[in-house]
């Protein structure tokens, strides 16, 4: 007798489908009045109109669920062009890109800020969203690297980075985007990233 295959291509286009439909559920609430408060396996699936094994069977924990969340937020924000960014020749050239990408990334998604402020509130999200941002200043270290001199010493480079990405950070968009269009503040901060390179030299 011939064994069922269990990993048809049928069945893979389900399960792919269905785990699609769950982090646009997932995404759906956070984006509702910026909530965390009630986002869980349960309340997810039910959202979703799936079960929570079905859920937790996708994606092994709220936190895994959140991930896969955020990078769906990330990929419609256009987050993924960071690598393109990064790959440009002219690394002054890819800091401009850079800082445009997070521009555009922050102010995509209205949600964002409630996000960004609940943070506070949920341990957990925040672990997420910590760990997120330092990629943003791991990125920035490998970019730097590439623009400021070996001169340099490792207290300027540090003190580069952490600037930059105060720079590129929420909250500096925020404070500077209500007076602002998106394209002023990216000018802006373009700006003063590149007044932070140059003081390295």
């Amino acid at each position: 007798m011939t064994k069922r295959n269990y990993n048809s291509p049928v069945r893979a286009l389900a399960a792919a489908e269905t785990r699609e439909r769950i982090i646009a559920a997932g995404a759906r609430l956070l984006r509702k009045d910026a909530s965390i408060v009630n986002f869980s396996l349960d309340v997810v699936a039910k959202a979703a109109g799936v079960t929570r094994l079905t859920v937790y069977n996708q994606f092994g924990s709220r936190r895994g669920l959140l991930e896969a969340v955020f990078d769906e937020i990330a990929r419609e924000g256009g987050l993924f062009d960071l690598a393109e960014a990064l790959a440009m020749p002219d690394p002054r050239a890819a800091l401009d890109r850079v800082v445009a990408i997070f521009c555009t990334f922050w102010s995509h998604d209205p949600a964002i800020g409630g996000l960004n402020q609940a943070i506070a509130t949920d341990p957990e999200f925040g672990d997420s969203l910590f760990e997120r941002n330092e990629r943003r200043r791991e990125l920035l270290t490998a970019l730097l690297s590439r623009i400021v001199s070996k001169h340099a010493g490792k207290r300027a480079m540090q003190d580069a980075v952490d600037l930059i990405f105060v720079l590129t950070s929420y909250p500096t968009f925020a404070a500077l985007s209500p007076r602002r269009s998106t394209e002023e503040v990216c000018w802006l901060l373009q700006t003063a990233c590149h007044a932070v390179v140059d003081g390295l030299k």
